[in-house]
């Protein structure tokens, strides 16, 4: 189908966590290979894998056991399982782009038009809102952020959305929509102005389920795969984009768990239906593609030169440096004076640098 191109610019951003965010995924995997390995199994193949991402623990343990057939009790298996966590999760780090994103994000507005990059009317009221809407239960989300809380204090309190969450409806994870619909609500609740629509929303997501699950509750979607996890869907990126991989049937989405939100089960999108991309790191984000301009003053060089969305600090500095004429090389037969290059002139409220 032709794919839409008519979509208001976005006005709030919605992330998933566990191998967006941070390389938790990466964890996960490790644990699991542990256990299998002191068992005399094989490692967790991707194929499989793949079915766990983004699932809430009831419905991926399920899927695991099923697959492993491990012959320790479920009880002794978690057991395991935790111990291997609190030591691993205590040391999950940042994925590329994601600070930069963040940081970007936590200061940028809406623009009028994503063409034009004229800035929407209101000011600080049209601000790019963010919400966090993570699988993760509440203990283990504080243990794998515990030492990168600058870069999570983007997310109001308000706007963290975890797996046990009691406003989530019991039973009703991803696939469904219900968590980025609930993040809808609290994001609304703190919107001065007219509430923020479905369509004019961004969901970050890693995993199939997580993509379907954006896809449902009517909002724009950007998928960032792990490798492994691309290459088992390789050939199924359409589908996966449009949230329609055929694994679930709808009549048992339609009943599952307790009373869903509203707006829950949803409907998945259609192949090439433009609502959704694929992206292998943060690093290549394109705001201007949806309408967020990020730039204001803590981005512009002492000379007022603008520091354009993609530019690295590389190319920052290169620029900055030139603006105020001294990368230009000595004149002859003159001694070369060394300059400091001038900084940006605000602090960074997180660790890394624009």
């Amino acid at each position: 189908m032709a794919p839409d191109s008519n979509f208001p610019p976005i006005r709030a951003c919605i992330f998933d966590m566990d191998g967006l965010l941070i390389n938790s995924e990466d964890a996960y995997t490790d644990v699991t290979n542990t256990i299998l390995r002191e068992n005399n199994r094989p490692d967790l193949p991707w194929s499989i894998k793949a079915q766990l991402q983004g699932r809430p623990g009831p419905s991926a343990g399920k899927i695991f056991r099923d697959w492993a057939k491990l012959e320790m009790s479920e009880e002794a298996f978690m057991q395991r399982q935790r111990e291997l966590q609190r030591d691993m999760f205590q040391h999950c780090k940042p994925l590329p782009g994601v600070e930069v994103l963040l940081r970007r994000l936590s200061q940028a507005h809406t623009t009028m038009d994503p063409r034009s990059r004229a800035r929407s009317p209101g000011g600080d009221h049209r601000k790019i809102r963010l919400a966090l809407a993570t699988s993760s239960h509440g203990n283990n989300y504080e243990l794998k952020t515990k030492k990168m809380k600058p870069m999570f204090s983007v997310f109001p309190e308000r706007n963290k959305i975890v797996g046990d969450d009691p406003r989530i409806p019991r039973g009703r994870g991803k696939p469904l929509p219900d968590i980025y619909l609930l993040a809808l609500e609290t994001l609304n609740a703190g919107e001065p102005e007219r509430p923020i629509t479905p369509e004019e929303c961004l969901v970050f997501e890693d995993s199939v389920p997580g993509v379907e699950a954006g896809r449902r509750a009517g909002m724009r979607v950007v998928w960032v795969p792990h490798p492994g996890l691309l290459d088992v869907y390789k050939d199924r990126v359409a589908e996966v984009l449009a949230g329609d991989t055929g694994s679930h049937d709808e009549n048992d989405l339609l009943h599952q768990g307790s009373t869903p939100l509203i707006g829950s089960p949803g409907r998945p999108g259609k192949p090439n239906d433009g609502w959704a991309e694929m992206l292998m790191t943060l690093e290549d984000f394109d705001y201007v593609k949806y309408g967020i301009d990020w730039e204001d003053q803590r981005y512009r060089t002492e000379s007022g030169q603008s520091a354009m969305p993609g530019m690295t600090d590389k190319e920052l500095e290169e620029m900055t440096a030139r603006a105020d004429g001294k990368s230009h090389a000595a004149e002859e037969g003159t001694k070369k004076v060394e300059e400091p290059v001038p900084v940006l002139q605000t602090p960074d409220p997180l660790s890394a640098k624009v």
